[in-house]
């Protein structure tokens, strides 16, 4: 497998326009773009920081991932995403070495990618993406 970057840092957010207006107007970053994953319930917002995003998560609907990890853990760092070459053989080598993987099979994200979630059991409490951009 071959991880070329952090493609972002996951932040769930219980309303986008403040951490929004933060990262833009007080701390100058660029806003790149906001989009609906309906597949995740999640509308997410993303911010660039040099060769990376932050990637502001708001769940869309009371049973998304998201809205559960805002009930027990509050807003805050969620996820990380790593970018690789080829989504396929990277799920297939983490299944191969015994990796608990949420996603079985990658599956449509945001920004016209394919994703990959790495069960945090397996990855000492951090969930992990794997993303591939098309």
């Amino acid at each position: 497998m071959k991880i070329k970057r952090i493609a972002h840092l996951g932040i769930a957010v219980k309303d986008l326009e403040p951490p929004k207006e933060l990262y833009t107007k007080k701390l100058h970053l660029e806003f790149t773009g906001e989009e609906v994953v309906e597949t995740q319930k999640v509308r997410v917002s993303f911010i660039k920081v040099g060769e990376t995003n932050l990637e502001l998560l708001f769940p869309t609907a009371a049973d998304s991932p998201v809205a559960k990890f805002l009930e027990t853990r509050g807003e805050g760092f969620h996820h990380i995403a790593l970018e690789v070459e080829d989504i396929d053989a990277a799920v297939a080598e983490l299944q191969a070495a015994g990796v608990r993987l949420i996603d079985e099979k990658p599956r449509e994200g945001a920004h016209h990618s394919r994703v990959a979630f790495i069960h945090p059991k397996s990855t000492f409490g951090l969930l992990v993406e794997l993303v591939q951009y098309s």
